[in-house]
């Protein structure tokens, strides 16, 4: 479970995100709403990549701006832009990457890095330069790194932006075959219409919280 009680986030004289009070159980949940709403801010508090002004977040109990390394494992963030994610040269260097810092045993390590890869189509990509990936790929590749330390909660934001077609739906049938839960802000409204539960968030504030097609159509009125 994740709770937000009474959150709220202010940079400099603007109030971000205002007296948000949240409790998220469902298994999907989208978060919509206009550039400059809030949305961001709202997810990169479960990892304490943001803090709150004033308020507390609680993810199982735990508050990312005071465990934030325990919470990191628990929560895993995929971002817009993959090339901002993926830190080391060849892919399997950056898969290992988090698997190091838990003082896994090698095989392990591999086995994981090969499952998570396989799953994807990109096992033969292993000892490839991740810089060499097509966007699609990497976006893979940013999920799998995600995936591959066995968080319970993957956040993505804006996970399909960059990406074409083929390249979006590839990404939309891995989210939708995850087994954690997942909380997806995103601008494309067909990735989240089957979710569980969506948010629309208008300055700083939540603007609907319903069913997705209640609340798509709701968000779709107030941009007209």
């Amino acid at each position: 479970m994740i709770r937000f009680e009474n959150v709220s986030v202010q940079f400099d004289q603007r109030r971000v995100l205002e007296n948000i009070d949240l409790a998220l159980g469902e298994k999907r949940i989208g978060i919509i709403g206009a550039n400059g709403s809030g949305k961001s801010t709202l997810v990169r508090l479960l990892n304490g990549l943001q803090t709150a002004t004033s308020g507390r977040v609680l993810v199982d109990d735990l508050d990312p701006a005071k465990d934030g390394r325990k919470v990191r494992r628990h929560v895993g963030f995929v971002f817009q832009n993959p090339d901002n994610q993926i830190v080391y040269p060849v892919v399997e260097e950056d898969l290992a990457f988090g698997l190091k810092a838990l003082k896994l045993p090698r095989d392990e390590i591999n086995h994981r890095i090969d499952e998570i890869l396989a799953r994807y189509d990109l096992l033969d990509f292993k000892t490839h330069p991740s810089h060499l990936l097509s966007g699609g790929q990497k976006q893979l590749l940013a999920i799998s790194g995600v995936l591959v330390m066995a968080p319970r909660y993957v956040v993505f934001d804006e996970p399909t932006t960059l990406l074409d077609l083929r390249n979006r739906n590839r990404v939309e049938r891995a989210i939708a075959d995850l087994d954690q839960t997942v909380i997806t802000v995103s601008h494309d409204l067909d990735l989240i219409a089957e979710y569980d539960r969506v948010l629309v968030i208008e300055n700083g504030r939540i603007a609907v919280d319903d069913r997705p097609a209640v609340a798509i159509a709701r968000y779709r009125e107030m941009m007209a």
